[in-house]
């Protein structure tokens, strides 16, 4: 996956009130709004980690993830942990640097200079032949699961969740947001997220804008298809035509289980 710049969008900002001494308080139904549950609820993000895993690795259990690491054929060298870090788009190596600050001599870390040369590329020079023996060796340390843990929020969850709060869509549009940030990061391509987002912004409103929710969101999820078409390697469109679009016509805005969905033919149940 491509690693990540600041978002676009500038954050929601509240305009003061001037207040009343009529004012009634806030409705209960306002209230609870305003405290609504994100993608980030600990429940909701393990959802979102299990939705993705069945599209990454057609398997719900995303813990088992952080040893997996082969090379796809999509260019990007060597795919490997719980979000698909890649060898060529700079964010594994941002992960072995990362892991090598907080645990010197790590199994990973005289990779580096390989690492340092093959980014931005589909090479393996200086990688082979035991690169993938050592990233699963790697992934037996606590520390190093830790480091995916930290890069994965740090590059993709947080900002996705942060913009998405931003724009005013609730949890589904949060992980909408995150997959589509881990499939095609957020560079400056035309397929990247924040031009994406560009793109729907120029269809709908999102509800920070008073726009429509579910309008917003649909927008979104045709950008994200013609995007995802204009690779090979993410042209098959099944993890938003069978599962994101499943949801959103249910109008499961929150995420609510149990969900149904299916990836690549595979059918998916959370319960």
């Amino acid at each position: 996956m491509l690693a990540i710049g600041a978002l676009l969008g500038s954050a929601l900002i509240a305009a003061p009130v001037a207040a009343h001494a009529t004012t009634a308080p806030a409705p209960a139904a306002e209230t609870a709004a305003a405290a609504a549950v994100g993608l980030d609820d600990p429940a909701k993000k393990e959802i979102a980690m299990k939705i993705v895993s069945s599209a990454e690795n057609s398997s719900l259990d995303w813990k088992a993830q952080y040893k997996y690491i082969e090379d796809i054929d999509d260019g990007r060298g060597y795919t490997a942990g719980i979000i698909g870090f890649c060898s060529g788009t700079g964010d594994m190596l941002d992960l072995v640097e990362y892991y090598t600050q907080i645990k010197p001599g790590n199994v990973l870390a005289k990779y580096l200079p390989a690492l340092r040369k093959v980014d931005g590329s589909d090479s393996h020079a200086g990688l082979d032949p035991n690169f993938t023996k050592d990233w699963a060796k790697a992934a037996q340390d606590a520390d190093f699961r830790k480091a995916q843990d930290h890069e994965r929020d740090r590059v993709y969850f947080n900002p996705s969740v942060s913009q998405g709060k931003a724009d005013g869509v609730g949890v589904l549009g949060q992980f909408i947001y995150y997959d589509a940030i881990v499939m095609h990061g957020d560079g400056g391509d035309s397929t990247s997220f924040r031009n994406i987002r560009k793109r729907a912004l120029s269809k709908a409103k999102p509800p920070s804008q008073g726009g429509n929710e579910t309008a917003y969101l649909n927008a979104f999820l045709d950008a994200r298809v013609w995007a995802m078409k204009q690779e090979e390697a993410h042209s098959d469109t099944s993890r938003v035509d069978t599962a994101q679009r499943v949801f959103l016509k249910k109008g499961n805005l929150n995420l609510n289980t149990p969900l149904d969905w299916k990836v690549y033919g595979d059918s998916f149940h959370i319960g």
